[in-house]
């Protein structure tokens, strides 16, 4: 634009010009761009103010204007913008580049400055802003975006250029389902109108929650219901009797919720203010992956994921619901056969008295808000309400299932809330099993083929001998109740969870088959008995629950709860229960952030 065309729409503005602009690819330091100004007309006089307007751009602490991000990626990047100049300046920040469908740039408020709209901001001579950018690409190339800078004095009318686009601002917080459509990684499949289902190959929809880490699968239109999966299996249990594959009164039905202490929903954190209770969930009878005609609805709280959503999610070779594990689907395949998830992520079809891995799916209030994180799996989204902070002096005893506890010595010090079972305690478990030098420890849970868990049988006896000892460490072991009640009642394939406790299915009598000690193992379906990462980082490890008179269950590599000779040498998950007056002195409960507890 020439300085005659510059007057003219100056002149019939009757205000500033816009600045001349260059986009560069190249590094950027100390820019300048000379400026011409025009005030208001009085008594026919134009004044002209010529000059050159400087600033300072840097990303990452380094003078640069370029944003490159991988394939299939995102990355966020901390700019630095400076004005300076000896008056104040308004600056701009843009961004040029390709724009697609499968490139995103924005801005993340919390926490630092907002992005200056394309009418600019003042800065202050000196001054400098900084600014947190995410650059979101699901191409599958690398992807270069440049950003550009257009700077004019106080009262100029800045606009972006034509080649330039508007950074907007990334939803961080808001409610759970709008966070989640928002982000560009999450790749939306919206072709089904009752379910928007997330199918990124490594979308950011990780929520923590009630001590365990959930995947977002999808988000219903009609009300902004969330539904969520656990990322890992919970426990292993037979999913029901013989010939038998309906989920209405299964075992797999009674254990999601049980609203005891014994269940998954009983140890949920204040499961009215967060989840639909009234869930709906379709149980029907399919042999392929087709949408199911709605024929068996159940509505509960709790459910799985049936065998359509799980197939949804499929887009990629490393498809998101793949945790390298086997675990249970909704939908039947017969009146006898379920269809379940092996570990490299096919379905097949299995009996259901079989004991696989349990991934609970709930569905989350449209009201829920996210509060903080980023769906990553290292800053997972928490909600409104579960984000507690500064919980230094809380009783560890009013926590929740699943939540990280620092806890014993050395590469051993790392466990988990499993429940309160008895009034006041707090039973927590290893969070794998123990290791010596980076490798699993192994033992027969009987040499002499015993199924009967005591504290003088093989395992018993390291656990409450050498473990407490050289694992544990003086502090830690005062925290420990000296005598606690272990149930060892027998559930055999397709035998109901709670006969490892209880006398019958449905009774409330405790089994008479029982010992006290001071360390022991989780039992079949309790929480935390599964496996919480991949196949390949993972050891089967002792449960103290018979499979039958000479035979004990254990809980593979895979999370299928099997039987075995009490000989065999497995992996050693400890469990025990902490006293009333352990208290928490820091951290959040995360794996990254475990709670520190009171050592006196």
């Amino acid at each position: 634009m020439g300085i005659g065309q510059i007057l003219k729409r100056s002149i019939s503005k009757k205000y500033l010009v816009g600045s001349i602009f260059v986009t560069m690819l190249v590094v950027i330091s100390c820019v300048s761009y000379a400026m011409f100004t025009v005030t208001e007309e009085k008594n026919n006089a134009i004044s002209i103010v010529t000059g050159n307007l400087y600033y300072d751009l840097k990303v990452d602490g380094a003078a640069s204007n370029i944003l490159t991000v991988p394939a299939n990626s995102f990355k966020e990047f901390m700019i630095t913008l400076t004005n300076t100049n000896n008056r104040t300046t308004r600056l701009n920040l843009y961004y040029v580049g390709n724009v697609s469908d499968e490139v995103d740039v924005a801005y993340i408020e919390e926490g630092y400055n907002s992005i200056p709209a394309a009418t600019g901001e003042n800065f202050a001579s000196g001054e400098s802003k900084q600014y947190k950018i995410r650059v979101s690409n699901i191409s599958n190339s690398s992807v270069t975006v440049n950003l550009g800078v257009e700077a004019g004095l106080d009262y100029n009318d800045l606009s972006i250029p034509s080649n330039g686009h508007e950074i907007r601002k990334m939803i961080t917080r808001g409610l759970a389902a709008d966070v989640v459509k928002d982000d560009i990684m999450n790749r939306l499949n919206t072709s089904d109108n009752e379910q928007t289902f997330v199918t990124g190959e490594n979308p950011n929809n990780y929520i923590w929650y009630s001590g365990k880490l959930w995947r977002v699968v999808s988000v219903d239109p009609s009300d902004n219901s969330v539904k969520l999966v656990t990322q890992w299996n919970i426990s292993s249990i037979p999913y029901n009797t013989a010939d038998n594959s309906t989920f209405r009164n299964s075992h797999m039905e009674t254990w999601l919720n049980d609203t005891s202490v014994d269940g998954f929903l009983g140890n949920l954190r204040e499961p009215d203010k967060f989840i639909k209770m009234d869930s709906q969930w379709n149980a029907t009878m399919t042999e392929d992956t087709s949408k199911p005609p709605k024929t068996t609805m159940v509505e509960d709280a709790v459910g799985l994921l049936n065998i359509y959503e799980y197939t949804m999610s499929y887009r990629y070779s490393n498809e998101y619901l793949i945790n390298g594990l086997e675990w249970w689907i909704l939908t039947p395949y017969s009146t006898s056969h379920m269809h379940n998830v092996n570990s490299s992520g096919g379905v097949r079809i299995s009996s259901s008295t079989n004991a696989y891995g349990v991934r609970p799916a709930i569905n989350l209030k449209s009201s829920v808000k996210i509060v903080g994180g980023d769906g990553t799996v290292n800053n997972p989204y928490r909600l409104e309400g579960d984000n507690d902070s500064n919980l230094n002096g809380t009783l560890l005893n009013t926590r929740y299932s699943g939540e990280y506890i620092r806890f014993g010595t050395d590469e051993n010090n790392l466990y988990r809330i499993v429940s309160h079972e008895t009034n006041g305690l707090t039973k927590i478990t290893s969070a794998e099993p123990l290791k010596s030098s980076g490798s699993f420890i192994e033992s027969a849970f009987d040499s002499n083929n015993n199924v009967n868990y005591s504290s003088s049988n093989t395992i018993g006896a390291f656990l409450n001998g050498a473990y407490l000892t050289s694992y544990v460490g003086d502090g830690y072991r005062n925290m420990i109740e000296e005598n606690t009640t272990w149930y060892l009642g027998t559930v055999a394939d397709g035998k109901n969870y709670r006969l490892a406790k209880y006398t019958t299915e449905t009774s409330t009598t405790l089994t008479s088959s029982r010992t006290t000690a001071k360390v022991g193992l989780l039992r079949l379906g309790e929480l935390m008995a599964g496996q919480f990462d991949d196949l390949d980082y993972n050891i089967t490890y002792w449960m103290l629950t018979p499979y039958s008179s000479s035979r004990m269950r254990s809980v593979s590599d895979f999370s299928i709860a099997n039987d075995g000779r009490p000989s065999s040498m497995l992996g050693v998950r400890p469990a025990m229960n902490l006293k009333s007056s352990v208290i928490i002195t820091g951290g959040s409960g995360t794996k990254l952030d475990p709670f520190i507890l009171f050592i006196g």
